[in-house]
């Protein structure tokens, strides 16, 4: 039995990895006007990086079974930097070499931190406030993305594909019934039943094809530098050192909340905090080279920890091992890129609703006084409210503005931390 649950979690293990790292190529390529072919290429790079960075860290990192996947919070980085780009006269290859070398300097900014554990003199600016805030908006940025990733198109109308959005409806929903009401296995593997049936459920609604183009080759390595050699801007720079603080709020969120979902998994933070982030610069640097989305430990994992029970690391590092070695096979990447976005985003969005709560523990651990009441609402209402700004409402600014102020996880994080350091509590 206990062998069978070993391959069970492995193979769950494995699906989780891969429908975190679908979604955002597809948008990054679409963003960044990339061919079937590029966005394929894409896709099979996003999977050995996943893979690979998961693996590090589970092994040599952190050491915890945490997800590293395309970064939600890079993804508006490279939407804003598409946009700011085009003013600029860059096509949209230089823009992506420019974010290659913005890759790079993260990476190694992020190694400096952890390396000389200079991280450690960061965490008094990480209280329950910021982590429950930075939380909260990723969670309700996510959200968006995979609310997106559910509304298909239906190419013959035009107009939204009916029958697919009730479909992914109906999976959100299953997953959900299915993690709160069943018992023993059926509840461990709520998230892997929900991504089968779906799949099933869109093969035979006839819902289930998608396009793309898949190399003859049975092996192939992923490609040094597709995008071109890094070019390195003044924008890209102070955008990238800026990010930094954000990155490592996000370690800090993903370790935490792995701490809180996993039984018996307390102690040793500093360290894991030290490898998790000097690791992860590394896994920048992987990044930039075979030109990907960044990846990061996701916090979002912790919620899928909770869902499954699936506690254990060591059929995660045999599915990270898994996911390397598919990636290197481009057809078999080409099948599994099969998996409908729909499903996989229905599939992510029902792990957000246990991410969503670790961030309001977070937020309420603290009294909830009109200090930090304060303090929360005014984070989270501008934070959030700058994703519902239009999208050239900043053209014509300095580009590190237009980076900052496009970015409302960036603005509303830092807002805590600013508040939470200005306005201090008396005793």
């Amino acid at each position: 039995m206990n062998t069978e649950n070993k391959y069970f979690g492995t193979f769950q293990w494995f699906i989780y990895l891969l429908a975190n790292s679908i979604a955002l190529p597809v948008v990054i390529g679409n963003v960044f006007d990339l061919s079937a072919t590029e966005i394929s290429a894409l896709m099979q790079r996003t999977f050995f990086i996943v893979g690979l960075s998961s693996f590090i860290q589970g092994k040599f990192g952190h050491r915890s079974p945490i997800v590293d996947g395309p970064a939600g919070s890079w993804v508006s980085i490279f939407v804003i930097f598409a946009s700011i780009g085009t003013q600029q006269g860059f096509t949209m290859k230089e823009t992506l070499q420019t974010l290659e070398a913005g890759l790079i300097v993260t990476g190694l900014f992020l190694i400096l931190l952890g390396i000389t554990k200079w991280v450690r003199h960061l965490l008094f600016l990480f209280s329950p406030i910021v982590t429950g805030t930075f939380l909260f908006i990723l969670a309700i940025q996510l959200s968006g993305v995979f609310i997106k990733g559910m509304v298909s198109i239906d190419y013959n109308t035009g107009q939204m594909d009916g029958v697919s959005f009730l479909l992914a409806i109906f999976i959100f929903f299953f997953i959900i019934v299915l993690s709160l009401k069943s018992k023993g296995w059926l509840k461990n593997y709520a998230i892997l039943l929900g991504i089968l049936v779906g799949w099933s459920l869109f093969i035979i609604f006839g819902k289930g094809h998608r396009s793309f183009s898949i190399s003859a080759d049975w092996i192939k390595l992923p490609e040094i530098f597709p995008w071109g050699v890094p070019s390195l801007t003044g924008g890209v720079s102070v955008t990238a050192i800026l990010f930094t603080f954000l990155l490592i709020s996000n370690t800090f969120a993903a370790i935490s909340a792995a701490e809180e979902a996993i039984p018996n998994n307390r102690g040793q933070f500093l360290d894991r905090l030290n490898r998790g982030t000097w690791i992860g610069g590394v896994s920048h640097l992987f990044s930039a080279i075979f030109s990907t989305i960044a990846v990061v430990p996701l916090p979002a994992t912790a919620g899928f920890v909770r869902l499954t029970k699936q506690y254990r690391i060591i059929p995660f590092l045999f599915a990270c091992g898994i996911m390397v070695v598919i990636s290197l096979s481009p057809s078999i990447v080409g099948l599994l890129a099969s998996l409908p976005l729909p499903v996989a985003s229905a599939a992510l969005l029902a792990t957000l609703i246990e991410m969503l709560g670790i961030a309001i523990r977070s937020l309420t651990k603290q009294p909830l006084n009109d200090r930090n009441i304060t303090i929360i609402g005014v984070s989270l209402l501008v934070g959030i409210g700058i994703m519902f700004l239009p999208e050239d409402i900043f053209n014509g600014l300095p580009s590190i503005i237009q980076n900052i102020g496009k970015n409302g996880l960036l603005v509303g994080t830092f807002l805590a931390i600013i508040f939470e350091q200005l306005w201090k509590q008396k005793n």
